[in-house]
């Protein structure tokens, strides 16, 4: 028997074990979403700090995408270690590590530079995207990946949850409020992962030092081309989901507890469509979906970068985006399962979600500039139409051909 049969035999046996599949995905997803809450806190709160603080337009944006760095670059190696200790360790690791900035960033930051201190390391919990990946990839047959790490994925619901109740709590229960409240459920969830977590029967420690392990990743052609797509298409649902309560305020003069909401809606929609992209892809292959999700987020972008009235034509503009980039989101790591190595999903999991964060961390800062030196945002929206048309391409023709490669590589 190949290597291959012989995963894809232990894969379907660990999927006819009862309902420990399914809940191994319900626990990864739970966790994912708690720790994106906390990843998420200070974005529906920008426009608040940004009063409170007399910050600049650029600051603002500077404040609600800090996070997304250490959340990207994070996963690279907690990708790697998840590889070599497991998502037992590991979920409950970063959760009560979150639990840290978290409490600082509420209780602690008072000015512009702890901000920016606090959201730094508050990325942390967005490093717990490559902790589920590979957990969940163990755990299901090839044929059912896209569809599980679809379904994984609406754990990004966390940055829902974080739009649609941050300024609300804050208002009723004063601004630490919402923050307390986050690390009591880190807290919790690092206890009950602990207590339940299972890693899939078969996992082994890969050979090799950490760094030795990431530069091998780093020579796996479809990294980089996964990295790429993941740039735009979750890189696309973070900034917007960081950045859309100021944009919407800015552009629109809504209040902010009104474009907090709106923005809850647009991530709603995004996680949504994401199961949607991974079922899609496990029924046609994920490469069609890819280019249909960028060339609609395309003409969505230029849609947007007209400034048409909010209703209906702004609203459309945006929801329909965030359905195509939670598609894409989904998309992309059916096509992970397809392409990465068995034995490095975690580390190639870790550099595509690093390249994932870090397309969502540049956006706010481009919009910011963008909307300081223009007072309007029709430049940096007509720059991601363009960069999406530029991804389908990319889609559609070096990686099909990879992907072809990829089926006629011998087991």
């Amino acid at each position: 028997m190949t290597d291959e049969h012989a995963r894809r035999s232990a894969a379907t046996t660990r999927n006819a074990e009862g309902g420990r599949p399914n809940l191994m995905l319900a626990l990864a997803t739970v966790g994912f979403a708690i720790n994106f809450w906390a990843w998420a806190l200070i974005g529906p709160l920008g426009a608040t700090y940004g009063e409170e603080f007399t910050l600049s337009a650029f600051q603002v944006s500077v404040i609600v995408a800090v996070p997304v760095i250490v959340g990207s670059l994070g996963r690279i190696p907690v990708g790697a270690l998840t590889d070599r200790f497991g998502a037992r360790v590991m979920f409950p690791a970063v959760s009560l590590l979150t639990i840290i900035p978290v409490l600082f960033t509420g209780l602690v930051a008072t000015n512009f530079a702890m901000l920016v201190l606090g959201g730094f390391f508050l990325g942390l919990g967005g490093t717990a995207f490559a902790i589920g990946v590979p957990f969940v990839n163990r755990w299901f047959a090839p044929e059912n990946r896209g569809t599980a790490l679809g379904i994984f994925g609406m754990g990004t619901a966390g940055t829902a949850i974080a739009s649609f109740t941050t300024v609300g709590i804050s208002e009723a229960f004063g601004r630490p409020a919402p923050f307390v409240l986050v690390a009591v459920l880190l807290a919790a969830y690092a206890v009950l992962a602990r207590a339940l977590v299972r890693d899939a029967p078969g996992l082994t420690a890969p050979a090799g030092s950490l760094v030795a392990r990431t530069v091998a990743t780093l020579k796996v052609r479809a990294t980089g081309q996964l990295a790429l797509i993941y740039a735009l298409g979750f890189g696309g649902f973070v900034a917007f989901s960081v950045y859309l309560p100021t944009y919407l305020v800015n552009a629109y003069g809504l209040e902010r507890a009104d474009a907090a909401l709106r923005t809850a809606g647009f991530v709603v929609l995004a996680v949504v469509a994401r199961p949607v992209g991974g079922w899609l892809s496990d029924r046609f292959h994920p490469i069609p979906v890819l280019v249909v999700n960028f060339l609609v987020t395309a003409a969505m972008a230029v849609l947007a970068a007209l400034e048409l009235e909010l209703l209906p034509g702004g609203t459309v503009a945006f929801l329909v985006m965030a359905m195509m980039l939670g598609s894409a989101s989904g998309a992309c790591f059916a096509l992970v399962a397809k392409l990465a190595p068995p034995d490095k999903v975690g580390s190639v999991t870790g550099i595509v979600g690093a390249a994932g964060g870090l397309g969502g961390f540049f956006p706010p800062l481009v919009m910011g500039a963008v909307y300081t030196q223009t007072d309007s945002y029709f430049l940096g929206l007509i720059l991601l139409a363009l960069t999406a048309l530029a991804l389908a391409a990319f889609c559609w023709w070096p990686v099909r051909r990879a992907a072809a490669d990829a089926r006629t590589a011998p087991a």
